[in-house]
């Protein structure tokens, strides 16, 4: 490798992570030594590259204004059409929509040995049988991503309806079913409600206490409680 292809590289790496990396990390990813990592951080950081840190502190790209267009590998191109394709064919038409639009904007970017992978893909999405039930879908994605509460009319397994005040935090894309994971105010714990057993949602503007973050930090340390092998 290159000094050249090994900045790149480098850049690549710093860009995948939201959060300080440490230059052992960093240089276990790369096969180079520590010492290197150094250096090239040096580097990068003399050429305008906007990277923030220190020894035994880490390392974060804070931007990338000054860097060439994010790039792909073959099998990142394979990852990204494989997952969109499951997207289109499996979601609501607000979220085919996206995924379409992401693709076609991918595809814009890439070189045109890239482009010739992703037109002629290999990698099928089996379409599913029966029809799936997506209504609501886009009110909950709104609602979970702006933290407003929801007041559901729900009917369960048992056939009992009752309505469920609700901090929605997580949307579930099963093969066979959506699930909707909140803070539920009658039980004052989580609860998992089915989608398509939702009779009637209303989106209030009142919105619930914290941030989203911290409300999903509390889901998923539950979940971790509950199921040791969460992930």
């Amino acid at each position: 490798m290159t000094k050249t292809q090994r900045l790149l590289e480098l850049v690549q790496l710093l860009r995948c992570h939201r959060y300080p990396v440490t230059a052992q990390q960093l240089a276990e990813q790369l096969s180079i030594s520590v010492r290197t990592v150094y250096r090239d951080i040096i580097c990068l950081q003399q050429q305008g590259v906007e990277i923030e840190g220190s020894a035994g502190l880490g390392y974060l790209l804070k931007s990338d204004g000054h860097l060439p267009p994010l790039m792909f590998s073959r099998h990142e191109i394979d990852a990204l059409a494989l997952g969109l394709d499951w997207v289109s064919r499996h979601t609501d038409a607000e979220l085919k929509s996206a995924a379409q639009h992401a693709l076609a904007k991918i595809q814009a970017v890439l070189p045109e040995h890239l482009t010739h992978t992703l037109d002629h893909q290999s990698l099928l999405v089996a379409s599913r049988g029966e029809a799936l039930f997506e209504t609501h879908l886009p009110e909950i994605r709104q609602a979970i991503h702006t933290r407003n509460k929801i007041t559901l009319r729900y009917t369960d397994l048992k056939e009992m309806t009752s309505t469920r005040t609700l901090w929605p935090v997580v949307l579930g894309y099963f093969d066979r079913v959506r699930l909707l994971c909140g803070w539920c105010e009658l039980r004052q714990d989580f609860r998992n409600f089915r989608v398509d057993r939702i009779q009637e949602i209303v989106v209030s503007n009142e919105l619930y206490p914290g941030t989203r973050h911290q409300l999903l930090k509390r889901w998923k340390d539950y979940q971790q409680a509950r199921y040791p092998d969460y992930r």
